[in-house]
């Protein structure tokens, strides 16, 4: 049986709270601090902290080894910890307001290795929805807890982050067959998620630049989980046409890169495909990262601040800042940072911006695994030695320029070959090659705002 819908944000407020009743600012900023449950919290999906500055952080030079600015977007302040939220209630929130999805209608389906499966529970349970979470079962610990803390239920998989496309099969498999029981949430494919990050990631981005260096993005770099992030890019090149967007693979398993089909250990990407959702044709760039850089790089911001300090020459307020701030995806896109800006060889007026998707708080499991393999607790010596290797280390091999030979038609082919697998039509896919394709769904927002603003009726 339906049930009332508790509505939300359109897309145009969740890129300027500010267009937000004061009233409703106020009262979800307590809520997001004091009542996480609290539906009010629909209300604080924005990079502006329902305020109107973007969190960032400016990286200190001592660390990334580079004249360029280094600005990374913090996503920890977003309901349910991470950004991943808001492409989770996007989609749900156009099927409310395209195709009259209730509460008590269907459950709702979210694929994921970790955060949208997170944001997807608690979008959930907001709204009044039964939700279930198709993840991987060799994830994080803290992953499936805060899923149950939302009251999601987990339908695991062989695996681990490597092995997403077991994830998509389940999802097709069980759940996309039955509409009539499920409504998915499939960000991989679907073009709320790349609308969520042109719109209103896109817009932060370049707020994030404006008071720093000469104002300007040269470039923006993101590794694909889904790849909607990267949707940004779009935004990003159509005010700065000279910038560069960037993908990051892990180099254990370069599927973009050179078709590598191995394991790996960073948390909060997917890989063995290209996604859907990818305009892969506005991708400049491509670059492994190795696994194995992007957790020590963690630890060492997690636990070795002094080392940073005493042995880096790191501001002191610099490195405590950093603490608590990233897992292992936001380190390996600050790593595939500090790589562009030697590339490119961008300058002190030059800024470089990514994404710090959630923060620590899900991964301490991470670093006792690494503990582990690394025969303890890493001492001061190693510290230093991780934090040279990771950052001032970064190397200027095993990068692809996607502009030439080739690469995009190639990844195009790859993405087709997939994803016909799974009913979508090669007509279709083929017009992802074009440009338009991407600014129509784009232009979409400007008829499913007042729908959604219909549905909600009037904003109290």
């Amino acid at each position: 049986m339906s049930k009332s819908i508790i509505a939300g944000p359109t897309y145009a407020e969740m890129r300027d709270p500010m267009l937000l009743p004061a009233s409703l600012r106020e009262a979800a900023q307590k809520a997001l601090h004091e009542d996480e449950l609290n539906p009010i919290n629909l209300y604080n999906i924005n990079w502006k902290n329902t305020g109107d500055a973007v969190e960032r952080i400016v990286l200190p030079k001592e660390l990334t080894g580079v004249q360029a600015n280094i600005i990374v977007l913090s996503g920890r302040n977003f309901p349910s910890g991470s950004m991943k939220v808001g492409p989770a209630y996007v989609t749900l929130a156009e099927n409310e307001a395209l195709d009259g999805l209730r509460p008590g209608d269907k459950a709702v389906i979210g694929p994921s290795t970790g955060n949208f499966g997170i944001g997807t529970a608690y979008v959930s349970q907001l709204k009044g929805y039964q939700a279930i979470v198709v993840m991987p079962d060799n994830m994080s610990r803290e992953r499936y807890e805060r899923i149950r803390k939302y009251k999601g239920d987990l339908d695991l998989t062989p695996g681990t982050e490597s092995d997403v496309i077991l994830t998509l099969e389940r999802t097709h498999n069980e759940y996309v067959s039955k509409p009539d029981k499920y409504v998915v949430l499939a960000q991989f494919e679907l073009l709320p998620n790349y609308r969520f990050h042109r719109h209103v990631t896109g817009a932060a981005v370049m707020q994030a630049a404006q008071d720093v260096g000469n104002g300007r993005v040269a470039a923006f770099v993101s590794a694909p989980g889904s790849a909607g992030t990267l949707a940004a890019g779009d935004a990003v090149k159509e005010h700065y046409r000279d910038a560069k967007i960037v993908a990051l693979e892990p180099r254990e398993c370069s599927t973009l890169f050179n078709g590598g089909q191995g394991q790996h250990r960073i948390e909060g990407i997917g890989d063995k495909m290209v996604t859907l959702i990818h305009n892969t044709y506005n991708t400049d760039l491509l670059m492994l990262i190795h696994d194995d850089d992007t957790v020590r790089g963690m630890e060492v911001m997690q636990a070795g601040t002094h080392v940073l300090v005493d042995r880096l020459g790191v501001p002191s307020l610099d490195a405590c800042n950093l603490y608590g701030k990233f897992g292992p995806s936001c380190v390996c896109n600050i790593i595939g940072a500090i790589k562009t800006a030697k590339y490119l060889g961008l300058g002190p007026e030059d800024n470089v911006v990514t994404i710090a998707t959630d923060s620590y708080d899900r991964y301490p499991s991470v670093s006792e695994i690494l503990y582990q393999r690394n025969g303890g607790k890493p001492n001061d010596d190693q510290l230093e030695m991780w934090a040279k290797s990771a950052f001032l280390g970064a190397s200027l091999g095993e990068i692809v320029d996607l502009n030439v030979d080739n690469q995009h038609e190639r990844l195009q082919k790859m993405k087709a070959d997939l994803w016909t697998n799974f009913g979508y039509g090669a007509d279709y896919i083929a017009q992802m090659a074009g440009q338009d394709f991407w600014d129509v769904e784009y232009a979409k927002i400007e008829q499913i705002d007042p729908l959604i603003e219909q549905v909600r009726g009037a904003l109290g």
